[in-house]
């Protein structure tokens, strides 16, 4: 299995999150991706390349170009108003009854216009890092058309919390979605995305949600008690041309094996019935039972068992990296579910 991964991820080195009420190191840091690296490298799952750049039109394809703009200049613009010593992180956030309908002038209030959380700061290479994990996922759908049965890009930041025209949850543009939109640019008729991250992901929901064309499949912990908490609920199925396009199967805290494979055989039944030529997998490790911050109980040995799962789907796969912080834990995780893939 090619592996795609670019040495830019390095340049997303956020000082800290707010979380539980304090800030705190970041749980989304570099040591993520490099420990998976080597764990890739270590059992020799197959050649590692770097992204080819594929420019801004991609993006546009998914993400506002308002939005892009904004992501491009805001740590610049953050410099000017607050010094580079610390990362740009939001200070409020459109609540309901306030009004979207004008873009604020001041960098404090765009990055609360464009983010949903403050658990997500831009730092000064926080666009080259985003656009390089883009390119790792279009380099990997490109690798499918191609004709391989399956790819990993291997991204960092992740991306399926980004929406259309925001981010949060670590997530700046929506890896999986660019790669899922230049599937069906480069002549997929149709398209799924499964989303097996702990954390709904909201993002590509958001994106897809009107488009008859990808199906969205997300298993997740219930959003009633868990991150992004204001979406995901199994009563969301999509609207107008994406009407039953969108499938959100919810799990409760304490989920193991046994529950979890019967929500990914019904994810994979409905994949099937969709009749997708392609199938795009958002991959978080996060389940895993050691997670500090996710409340699923998976195993390592579990994580073959998901890759032999999704192999039985049966449809070209691309992997694209999404959470999982349980660093020391998590590149045996990861490759576990690609060498169960490769098994299956």
């Amino acid at each position: 299995m090619i592996v795609i991964h670019s040495e830019e991820h390095r340049l997303q080195a956020g000082r800290s999150e707010l979380n539980d009420g304090q800030l705190v190191p970041c749980y989304e840091k570099p040591a993520r991706a490099d420990i998976v690296r080597a764990r890739i490298e270590a059992i020799g799952l197959g050649p590692i390349m770097e992204p080819t750049r594929h420019g801004i039109t991609p993006l546009e394809r998914v993400h506002d170009t308002g939005y892009l703009g904004f992501l491009q200049t805001a740590w610049d613009e953050w410099v000017v108003e607050h010094g580079a010593d610390i990362d740009a992180l939001p200070l409020n956030w459109v609540a309901p009854g306030m009004s979207r309908r004008r873009v604020p002038r001041s960098i404090d209030g765009r990055l609360g216009y464009y983010s949903f959380d403050a658990g997500t700061p831009i730092t000064a290479g926080t666009w080259r890092a985003a656009t390089a994990a883009a390119d790792s996922a279009l380099t990997g759908a490109a690798r499918l058309r191609a004709g391989d049965r399956s790819a990993f890009a291997l991204c960092r930041p992740p991306g399926h919390h980004a929406g259309r025209a925001f981010y949060g949850g670590y997530c700046f543009l929506n890896n999986a979605a660019i790669a899922a939109q230049s599937l069906r640019d480069g002549g997929a008729g149709r398209v799924a995305v499964l989303d097996v991250d702990y954390h709904h992901g909201n993002g590509t929901q958001e994106i897809f949600w009107e488009r008859g064309d990808v199906l969205f499949v997300s298993i997740h912990a219930d959003p009633t008690d868990e991150f992004p908490y204001f979406c995901g609920h199994a009563d969301e199925t999509g609207a107008g041309a994406g009407e039953g396009a969108n499938l959100n199967l919810t799990l409760p805290w304490g989920t193991d094996w046994s529950i979890y494979a019967q929500a990914l055989a019904a994810a994979a039944e409905r994949i099937r019935d969709f009749g997708a030529d392609a199938l795009v997998l958002s991959l978080g490790a996060d389940t895993y039972g050691g997670d500090p911050i996710s409340r699923f109980r998976l195993l390592s040995e579990d994580f073959l068992r998901m890759g032999a799962a999704i192999a039985g789907i049966g449809l070209p796969t691309l992997f694209v990296m999404e959470g999982g912080y349980a660093v020391d834990d998590l590149g045996v995780n990861v490759a576990n579910v690609l060498t169960g893939f490769e098994q299956g």
